[in-house]
């Protein structure tokens, strides 16, 4: 017979990559913007924007991973990949934005 546990997925990474990539993205995207479309801030900005991608990747495959292997927390994992995932299309509308100038 299985116990259920009541404890919480304890795991801060993705709470903060997710946080940290929004505020990333949003500092370039107010600079390209606030630097009048300044193609410096794009050449600054794509290495970062592609090793956020990288990371963000990293961390949604882990959390898929103990989504599968930690059923009794996947309420909590769920919250958290949902929260990684949100940048996704605030990023896009960034990119939309940006190349709209």
């Amino acid at each position: 017979m299985k116990t259920i546990s009541n404890k919480r997925f304890e795991e801060k990474q993705s709470f903060e990559l997710a946080i940290a990539t929004f505020i990333i993205s949003t500092i370039l995207f107010v600079l390209y913007i606030g630097f009048n479309q300044n193609a410096n801030v794009l050449v600054i900005a794509w290495p970062f924007a592609a090793s956020l991608l990288i990371l963000n990747t990293i961390m949604f495959v882990h959390l898929t991973d103990r989504f599968i292997h930690l059923p009794e927390q996947r309420r909590d994992i769920a919250f958290k990949i949902l929260l990684l995932l949100s940048n996704t299309p605030i990023t896009f509308l960034y990119y939309l934005i940006v190349m709209k100038f």
